[in-house]
């Protein structure tokens, strides 16, 4: 299975948060899952650190990459997906998110429940 981080997903998986939850740490840290950090995280945690919003490691794409999660770009057809979603959710780092999974044939790795009504599958 594919699995798209979500960034608080991703920042809690990699501080060992118990707000990740048991069974989705345990589906993050099983080896036949692909497990996929996007572009658009690694560029929301950037805009929010740099201004004062978030504090991460500073090293937290590098030390994901390197347990094993595969980096996904943002594409062209990722970019174009985001046209045809409907509004539900305003924030372009969510909606990026969505296309990426929908266009991947990823499930989303989120707790945000503003983002059901998209159709992609959650899983937490």
């Amino acid at each position: 299975m594919k699995l798209l981080l979500d960034t608080h997903a991703a920042l809690w998986w990699l501080t060992g948060d118990e707000r990740l939850g048991e069974a989705t740490a345990d589906r993050l840290s099983d080896a036949t899952n692909q497990v996929l950090l996007s572009a658009a995280v690694v560029w929301e945690v950037a805009i929010k650190r740099s201004l004062g919003k978030l504090e991460t490691p500073e090293d937290f794409a590098p030390t994901l990459l390197g347990a094993g999660v595969q980096p996904l770009p943002i594409s062209l057809d990722h970019a174009a997906a985001v046209e045809r979603l409907p509004w539900h959710h305003r924030d372009p780092f969510d909606r990026i998110l969505v296309a990426q999974a929908s266009v991947e044939g990823a499930a989303l790795v989120s707790h945000d429940a503003a983002l059901q009504p998209y159709g992609v599958q959650l899983v937490w």
